[in-house]
């Protein structure tokens, strides 16, 4: 059975002593909720790995409660120190050399010479990393391939009897995975659109190198697979007009004619956006398949800000590729 936890002081140190004895435990980020694990057991680590059904070969992500933390397992340059001064915490990943020596359990890095290691912003996280003085690896708490939860009613709907707990401590308030950077080589390159708009980054960053191809190779970080956060019904990307069979992510003013509408924003805000896509895939994809619709049709969104990421989003789930079957 799984624990459904208060984040108060008592839920926030059962779950450390859950994922200090081995147990694998969802928590709220600023993002979305990850699944969590003690990063230097190995078998516990594995054990996320079952309980999402997630490909070995798809490495995690290290989560810290301190910059000075994370940096004391990877190789560190003047610009990381500088992008974790500026973004940590916060919704930023760095993809960095792996420093001999380091306690995490080659599996988070899915055998791989480096690490991505993040320090998040949610007041709960931080709470959770503080007490476990460890670093947590976690990626998001969904079976492998579906849609990213953003509150512990997501979690408890997939993982329910997969997982030892679950934090619950309300809506995740960005709502889209964090930005990922690899800055192995000579140019730092994006893997991942996410929580941390690129015209944020790159007056520090700079150009970044042209990412990876997607599909193609095995993944430097998480969210790299071509077919990712899909929903069971089809997807249909970039709407400009609706069927009485379709069901309508709206961003704006919505197409009329949708026998289902979830609003992104009414405003055309991509923050806001963000933070309700997720939500929105899993409650039109639950009730148009109640309904017995055809498909969901989503309205385009500007790349700008979080739109990039969002579009990234939308892009892997319409991807059919190993689209994952219902249960």
């Amino acid at each position: 059975m799984t624990e459904r936890l208060i984040a108060d002081a008592a839920g926030i140190a059962r779950a450390g002593g859950l994922l200090r004895s081995g147990e694998i435990v969802a928590f709220p980020t600023e993002t979305v909720y990850g699944l969590g694990a003690d990063a230097t057991n190995a078998a516990a680590v594995a054990a996320i790995f079952a309980a999402k059904g997630r490909p070995h070969f798809n490495p995690l992500i290290a989560h810290y409660a301190s910059a000075g933390a994370a940096f004391a397992d990877v190789v560190t340059t003047p610009l990381a120190e500088g992008l974790a001064e500026a973004f940590w915490p916060g919704p930023l990943t760095l993809v960095l050399p792996r420093r001999a020596g380091s306690a995490v359990a080659d599996l988070v890095s899915a055998g791989l010479p480096t690490l991505a290691v993040r320090v998040p912003a949610h007041p709960c996280a931080r709470a959770l990393l503080a007490a476990v003085a460890r670093p947590v690896a976690a990626p998001s708490a969904n079976r492998s391939g579906r849609v990213s939860p953003t509150s512990a009613a997501h979690v408890l709907a997939e993982l329910t009897g997969r997982i030892a707990a679950v934090i619950d401590d309300g809506d995740c308030p960005v709502g889209v995975e964090s930005t990922v950077l690899d800055l192995t080589g000579e140019r730092p390159r994006l893997l991942r659109p996410g929580g941390i708009g690129l015209e944020t980054l790159t007056p520090l960053t700079g150009a970044l190198a042209a990412p990876p191809v997607v599909g193609v190779g095995r993944p430097l970080s998480p969210g790299q697979l071509a077919s990712h956060y899909a929903p069971s019904l089809p997807l249909r990307l970039d709407a400009r007009a609706v069927t009485g069979d379709e069901a309508l992510l709206a961003f704006g003013p919505p197409l009329p004619g949708a026998a289902l509408v979830f609003q992104l924003s009414a405003a055309g805000d991509t923050r806001e956006a963000a933070a309700r896509l997720f939500a929105g895939l899993r409650t039109l994809d639950a009730e148009g398949g109640r309904r017995g619709l055809a498909r969901i049709a989503a309205m385009a969104v500007p790349e700008a800000g979080l739109g990039r990421a969002i579009n990234d989003r939308l892009a892997r789930a319409a991807c059919r590729e190993n689209h994952p079957a219902p249960d």
